[in-house]
């Protein structure tokens, strides 16, 4: 009888795309001095979403201001636990589809995992189970232990910024709406929803309204988060998410820069190669 391995085999993915979050903070929310990038990686892993592998990179930013109390203080890119959750190597869009396949069309775990391996996606069933109690404690809302960081949160830092942000899950046809924490990198509730109103997200972050004292408020340019935001923290400061709003920039320029790649490999297409190095070949150089 062959032996089973007892631990899971290494994955090996081949050649995979890098996904590179910065910290969306720009100035320092003490002093409002520019932060400084860090050269160290805060968040380095693989994940498998479910629409490829990427390998998922976040980047802190720090206070440089010698007048600052919070000088040398790191930011991270709370936006890496919007792609994946904290200690997990699969996508936040892989635990959306699993719970709303099971709690929607009730689907069994096991019927759940055999569609995510049709997808080429590498899941065991107690993975399965694992995320889909993920699910359920993002969806109940904050946990003792991300209630005792946000309170060691507020004692550094005076208060707390929230954000929210939505990703729709391929083949589910919902959205998830994410309730993260910019300055503990700390996701705190989910609401799964087909559609929802500016007025519905701000019942659904009331219970946070009181909690904590907020300094500012953070998403994308969806008017339905930011009238949520200001309907529950008026007068706050928000910013919209650099990644979106750099995003949104380029989309034309991505267009135009497509057609031009198209174009010069039209004119460029009928050159011969470029001949390989002698070291390669083999033979004599060319010149």
């Amino acid at each position: 009888m062959e032996k089973l391995p007892r631990h899971r085999p290494k994955r090996i993915y081949g050649q995979i795309e890098r996904v590179t979050f910065n910290c969306e903070l720009e100035v320092c929310p003490h002093c409002g001095q520019s932060l400084r990038s860090r050269r160290p990686w805060t968040v380095r892993k693989k994940v498998q979403t479910m629409g490829k592998v990427i390998r998922l990179v976040g980047r802190s930013k720090e206070c440089v201001n010698p007048k600052c109390k919070y000088r040398g203080e790191h930011y991270h890119a709370s936006r890496v636990w919007l792609m994946s959750l904290p200690h997990s190597t699969y996508g936040l869009d892989v635990l959306a589809y699993i719970g709303w396949r099971h709690e929607h069309e009730h689907k069994q775990l096991q019927e759940i995992q055999a569609e995510l391996s049709a997808r080429g996606i590498l899941i065991n069933p107690s993975s399965v189970g694992r995320l889909y109690r993920q699910f359920l404690a993002l969806l109940g809302g904050m946990q003792t232990e991300t209630r005792q960081v946000l309170d060691e949160t507020v004692q550094k830092h005076g208060g707390v910024i929230w954000a929210v942000d939505a990703l729709k899950p391929e083949g589910s046809g919902v959205l998830l709406y994410v309730l993260y924490e910019v300055l503990s990198s700390r996701p705190v509730a989910a609401l799964q929803v087909e559609r929802v109103t500016a007025a519905e997200l701000a019942d659904w972050l009331q219970p946070y309204q009181e909690l904590f004292p907020v300094l500012a408020t953070l998403s994308d340019g969806e008017e339905t988060i930011v009238a949520a935001f200001e309907r529950c923290w008026p007068g706050k400061p928000h910013q919209h998410c650099q990644m979106h709003f750099l995003a949104n920039v380029v989309e034309d320029v991505l267009k135009e820069d497509d057609i031009l790649r198209k174009a010069l490999r039209e004119d460029l297409g009928g050159l011969p190669a470029a001949p390989k190095k002698a070291k390669e070949t083999g033979s004599p150089p060319l010149f």
